[in-house]
């Protein structure tokens, strides 16, 4: 078959601009650019050269939360098995915190293996989530996925995407890949959610087991409750050591309970919050 020359100009002209509709194949990202990346779909990694984070000792009130995904962590980051964690509970008690501030308790206690990764996804970036997990399949590097509060709304059907990613599909999970969320809610998904789901289907238990089977995709739960007057105050002398504040005790002990009352709740943020306040009227400039 022969095609007039005279068309040749024209398929060309065509074939171009179909090569420009085409999306652009995904890069493998670098990994090796940091230690921590926020995750920008469709694939790109965007480096965080300086991670905002709490030194691992400095975690006071949540001792066996802290040792438990600290083991956790360690294990995945020397190859072994370990589980997906959900960290779930009141709020200001150190969820996030926690997971960062192990992360680079685990870098800083390596043994010559691979640097343990973290990547932050974005609550509305969850969809885009199995397609991240392809492209982290090949990587040289044990990776942390961190979703930071997650949950989902009543008409959100994101949540099936997490669940393939976490458990699901042929592929499954990549065995250097480990996902890690917090949540201030044990099931992520609003008890009103369940409730108009049970009242409405045909067969309740089953809809109800539909929503809370994506908490089951995490092995590892780990509580976090409101902490006691004195978990309070050893945060905030905690705090103030690591700053290099000294202050008389009993002043701030006054001053401290003072302040927690005035925001209705004892936590870890509203300790650092107080030491904060303190140390701007002291003109002291606390560590970064």
């Amino acid at each position: 078959m022969t095609i007039d020359t005279d068309f040749l100009p024209l398929l060309r002209r065509i074939a171009d601009a179909l090569d420009r509709l085409a999306p652009e194949a995904t890069p493998s990202p670098d990994l090796g650019a940091a230690d921590c990346f926020v995750f920008a779909p469709p694939g790109g990694l965007t480096p965080v050269p300086r991670v905002n984070r709490v030194d691992f000792e400095l975690l006071r009130g949540i001792d066996r939360s802290r040792d438990i995904l600290f083991e956790n962590t360690k294990r995945f980051a020397d190859g072994l098995p370990a589980n997906n964690a959900l960290l779930w509970g009141a709020r200001g008690m150190g969820k996030s915190s926690l997971v960062k501030a192990v992360h680079a308790k685990v870098n800083s206690i390596g043994t010559g293996r691979p640097v343990l990764k973290l990547i932050e996804v974005h609550r509305e970036d969850i969809d885009d989530l199995p397609l991240l997990m392809t492209l982290l399949r090949a990587a040289p590097f044990p990776i942390l996925l961190f979703c930071d509060d997650l949950s989902f709304d009543h008409d959100d059907t994101s949540y099936k995407s997490l669940k393939a990613a976490l458990d699901g599909g042929v592929e499954g999970r990549p065995d250097n890949v480990l996902f890690y969320a917090t949540s201030n809610r044990r099931h992520l998904l609003p008890r009103n959610m369940m409730e108009n789901e049970q009242s409405t289907a045909i067969n309740p238990s089953e809809a109800v087991e539909e929503k809370v089977s994506l908490s089951d995709r995490f092995g590892l739960w780990l509580g976090f409750h409101k902490c006691s007057q004195d978990d309070y105050l050893a945060m905030v002398c905690g705090y103030l050591a690591s700053a290099g504040i000294e202050r008389d005790a009993e002043e701030v002990r006054r001053d401290a309970l003072e302040w927690s009352t005035t925001r209705g709740s004892r936590s870890g943020r509203v300790a650092y919050q107080f030491v904060t306040d303190l140390a701007g009227r002291l003109g002291h400039a606390l560590p970064r």
